[in-house]
């Protein structure tokens, strides 16, 4: 069997001046840079300078100013998340447990039916038959 390895693009994400304010930073990168400003996920840039010229453009410069923008927004979006993501796991470790059990009923009603099979009822399908 032949596994390939298949390495994923990193997302960009801006850094953070001394006051709180989104900025860019082009740092160096291996396997490719994904921007999320302009909302397509094909789009790679292969390298630093042509990452670094999109960087410039007025989609990405705008989407810089949004991020300013909602700072909180982002932040209270953030806690929401986090909430969500824990009530999911609450929901999973539920289910989780419920199938658990299920299947251990399953098996031992399987084993029951095994050990004491139910008697087969023998029917003579003429005696129907007007």
């Amino acid at each position: 069997m032949d596994f390939d390895l298949i390495v994923e693009p990193d997302i960009y994400t801006p850094s953070i001046d001394g006051d709180g304010n989104y900025i860019d930073y082009v740092y160096t990168f291996q396997h490719g840079l994904r921007c999320p400003c302009n909302g397509k996920k094909d789009h790679v840039f292969l390298n630093k300078t042509t990452f670094s010229t999109h960087t410039k453009s007025k989609t990405h410069q705008k989407w810089i100013t949004l991020l300013n923008t909602n700072k909180a927004n982002y932040y209270v979006e953030n806690i929401k998340l986090h909430e969500l993501v824990n009530s999911q796991k609450q929901i999973i470790a539920r289910l989780q447990k419920e199938q658990d059990t299920n299947v251990k009923i399953i098996y031992n009603l399987t084993k029951k039916i095994e050990i004491n099979p139910e008697p087969t009822v023998m029917v003579d399908l003429m005696n129907f038959v007007d």
